[in-house]
């Protein structure tokens, strides 16, 4: 299906998709399945509209949305806007799907709800863990880690790219980068992922996700212990050991208990769950436009359609013959065009104030689409359309500023082996044609920040 007629058929279920429906609503909902499905003709009317505007979520609580380019570009470096909790006033506490007591003073004050000078010294602890140059090392045993998910999945027919594929690569990958032993890995119960899903105090999931919230705790306290155990045998070093550098500083007294348990929690939930909607949302799109999947495919190979292949199995972006470029640049901008990370979480003005034009209250929360600013027309031409080889390619998909995402090498290069290896291993790779089962029929995650699908089921040939 086309850009075109896919959002063609979306604004006929989406209520605020047309561009000439009337004056979008005060506030505007960001929530039900049309707009997860497909959030951006209701971004094309608001960036149009204006760069901020007041939305509601799930939970009830109001916010303030920017949204285009130019404006989410200068949010995301503003210094007014702080992201620490304790800015926000009493009635986002009231209502905003965050977690509750006490946890929420536990658990929640990592690097993404912190503000200089204390986001700063805890934001050096974890960069060379994720340092580009570590993370290129590792590649090799990335590409180990897929090719054996890959070597379970069905040998023809099909799979649900989700359960064999895409919920557990990135948790593997970061077990290994952050030195999780594989004992403890294998405890990790995915339904803990969810936490960053948060729902309302009102909601009826609230029980559920706060019995989540208590056996992950656990969890992190059995990971603590181990790793001060491991910090303390003979031979012991940090340099590849990031959760045992984490004890080290809280040891040393530059963490609280809190921050440490918050940092630990923050990698393993942070750090692996938009990694997993990142896989699904990429491979929808390029299911969407079979066209450019085949071509990068053939690019991967080495070849063109008609010419013989070399082997599946070498799917290294720096093999002979092959341009790395190509599926760096693909990665990019499938990045752009649907990011994982469709909002980012709160920010706060500590007194009222304008933003570009409008009085926001002080603790009222702002949010920041990097969606819609990576659909703007006035930054990236033709945005709507998928270009593999659009370049340049600034988009915001992991943030900018003293918050841009401090494992986006990771989460590029797990992305590039995590694309190459299924469209190289699994050939003619196409959406599943069994009833239900359809691009359009997909159950989109409902999570209030996150873009992603629970299941993706999908058909190929021969498995190679």
């Amino acid at each position: 299906m086309t850009d075109t007629a896919h959002q063609g058929a979306e604004a006929a279920r989406c209520p605020y998709a047309g561009g000439d429906g009337g004056p979008l609503p005060d506030p505007v909902p960001l929530y039900g399945p049309a707009y997860k499905r497909d959030p951006y003709p209701l971004y094309r009317r608001m960036r149009e509209a204006g760069p901020v505007h007041r939305v509601e979520f799930p939970s009830g609580i109001h916010a303030w949305l920017v949204t285009g380019y130019q404006a989410a570009h200068a949010a995301l470096n503003d210094p007014r806007l702080g992201k620490n909790h304790a800015l926000g006033n009493a009635n986002w506490r009231r209502l905003a799907s965050i977690m509750p007591e006490p946890q929420h003073s536990a658990l929640q004050v990592h690097l993404l709800h912190q503000d200089p000078p204390k986001h700063t010294s805890m934001r050096r602890l974890v960069l060379d863990a994720f340092a580009p140059r570590r993370v290129e090392s590792l590649r090799p045993r990335f590409q180990q880690l897929a090719d054996a998910l890959v070597d379970e999945l069905p040998e023809t027919g099909g799979a649900d790219l989700v359960a064999g594929f895409a919920a557990h690569y990135p948790f593997r990958v970061l077990a290994e980068v952050i030195g999780l032993p594989a004992e403890l890995a294998a405890r990790f119960d995915r339904d803990w992922g969810k936490v960053v899903q948060p729902v309302g105090p009102q909601d009826p999931g609230r029980p559920a996700y706060e019995a989540r919230l208590r056996g992950l705790q656990t969890y992190i306290a059995d990971v603590v212990d181990r790793k001060r155990a491991d910090r303390a045998a003979p031979g012991w070093t940090a340099t590849e050991d990031l959760l045992g550098r984490l004890v080290e500083a809280h040891d040393a007294g530059e963490l609280s208990r809190a921050e440490l348990d918050s940092m630990v929690f923050q990698l393993l939930v942070a750090g692996q769950e938009p990694v997993t909607n990142q896989i699904t949302t990429m491979v929808v799109t390029l299911l969407r436009h079979p066209d450019q999947l085949a071509r990068l495919r053939d690019s991967l190979l080495g070849s063109s359609p008609d010419s013989p292949r070399d082997s599946p199995r070498d799917s290294s972006p720096d093999r002979p013959g092959h341009d790395p470029g190509t599926l760096a640049r693909a990665v990019e901008e499938l990045l752009r065009h649907d990011a994982a990370f469709e909002l980012t979480t709160w920010r706060f003005l500590a007194e009222d104030d304008d933003l570009f034009g409008t009085t926001v209250p002080a603790g009222d929360s702002v949010i920041v689409s990097l969606c819609a600013a990576n659909r703007d027309e006035a930054r990236f031409p033709d945005a709507d359309r998928l270009d593999l080889d659009r370049t340049p390619n600034a988009h915001l998909a992991f943030g900018h500023g003293i918050h841009y995402c401090p494992g986006a090498a990771l989460a590029r290069a797990e992305l590039q082996v995590a694309l190459a290896t299924l469209l190289t291993r699994l050939p003619a790779l196409r959406p599943s044609p069994e009833p239900g089962e359809g691009l359009d029929e997909l159950g989109w995650i409902p999570a209030v920040l996150a873009r992603g699908v629970d299941r993706l089921p999908v058909a190929y040939d021969r498995r190679a």
